[in-house]
């Protein structure tokens, strides 16, 4: 059997045209574009046209937009920023996010003794607003909020435009990790007043290593990597030139076909639910991963009846590649800090498989899948 990818929150496959695209850059761009000769300049402007057109995806200037490694760099340089360049004292962030925020707001909280608040969440993963509110009221120190905009591992979607709402009538900066959204959802910045977002380009059909930190007008950026002085002082290190023009080709491609490749992947988000049911009435969906208006339609993640420790293991050596929860099936000691906060008792020590798809999925794949799936449970 051929190879089944079903791992796409993890990383995507390179659209072959953003291949092509970074192809010809590397043939065509390699000046510096720090340099000042036509080589450099040639370089710079294919950087500039880039970040114009990126912000325009979003309905921002590209002064707004900083390139990074990736979305874990983009989440570092905006918490950091908060703190030690907006005078932030207080963060308000979930224990299910990704640690890209979790782990560096820890780190600022023991460096800097600023103080980290974390709001509850149900069952599902959603977040309790009025505890939000709640833990904004009790606090008169600056504050930013820090939730995502879908959870990598479950898919909830936040209710975004209420927590900008909250965030404004409380005079609260919001930063959200929308690095599962981005390339998947339009997102019009003017409408919905998130203050700091990220991607990272390999989530979307880009190539891995870039991505972007949004900064809205106004806020000032202090670098935390010193030495050149590249973008516009936020950013040392020479660009990463033929990156940046895949990550600017691959977003174009994802606006572009957004309503045909939604359409798509729902479909088999769809199908692939049904045919798990099918299997057997005790499986469940962890999350609201199963609810296609309230979580992303990239993500299904599954809880599977059995305390099965080597599913993840018997799907890899039937050639099917997903991601897992517990830590009996990942071989990791610590699991899933996600599916550890929403489940209890017995449902956290079952088999909990995450399953994401992309615009290359196929109907055949998943039907491999659920009659290697069926084999299994």
């Amino acid at each position: 059997m051929n190879p089944i990818y079903l791992d796409n929150a993890a990383t995507t496959k390179i659209d072959d045209q953003v291949i092509e695209t970074m192809y010809s850059s590397m043939k065509e761009n390699y000046g510096n574009p720090s340099s000042t000769h036509q080589f450099g300049r040639k370089a710079k402007s294919a950087v500039e046209t880039a970040r114009i057109n990126i912000a325009k995806q979003f309905n921002v200037s590209a002064s707004e937009i900083i390139f990074t490694a990736g979305g874990t760099e983009a989440d570092n340089l905006i918490l950091h920023n908060a703190v030690l360049n907006l005078e932030v004292q207080r963060i308000i962030t979930s224990r299910i996010e990704h640690h890209a925020v979790l782990h560096t707001c820890k780190y600022l909280e023991k460096t800097y003794d600023i103080r980290v608040d974390y709001v509850n969440v149900d069952e599902f993963g959603v977040v309790d607003l009025i505890h939000l509110e709640e833990l904004l009221s009790d606090y008169d120190d600056k504050t930013l909020v820090s939730l995502m905009f879908i959870n990598n591992e479950i898919g909830t979607i936040l209710p975004v435009k209420q927590i900008c709402d909250i965030c404004k009538k409380y005079d609260t900066l919001f930063h959200s990790d929308t690095v599962q959204a981005i390339g998947h959802y339009k997102i019009d910045l003017q409408n919905t007043p998130i203050d700091f977002m990220v991607a990272s380009a390999h989530k979307f059909h880009g190539p891995k290593g870039v991505g972007f930190a949004f900064f809205k007008k106004g806020f000032g950026i202090k670098p935390m990597l010193h030495g050149g002085d590249q973008e516009r002082g936020a950013r040392s290190s020479t660009e990463n030139v033929h990156a940046i023009l895949g990550m600017e080709k691959a977003l174009d491609i994802a606006i572009s076909n957004l309503e045909k490749d939604q359409k798509h992947i729902k479909n088999l988000k769809s199908y692939f639910i049904s045919e798990l049911k099918k299997i057997s009435e005790n499986i469940k969906f962890n999350g609201l991963s199963s609810d296609l208006e309230n979580s992303t339609y990239t993500i299904l993640n599954v809880q599977f009846p059995v305390l099965n420790e080597m599913l993840l293991f018997s799907l890899d050596l039937a050639g099917i590649s997903v991601s897992g929860g517990s830590a009996c099936q990942s071989g990791s000691n610590k699991g899933s800090h996600v599916l550890s906060e929403i489940l209890s008792g017995d449902d956290e020590k079952k088999a909990s498989v995450r399953f994401s798809f992309s615009k290359f999925t196929t109907k055949e794949e998943l039907d491999l899948a659920i009659k290697v799936l069926r084999n299994n449970i």
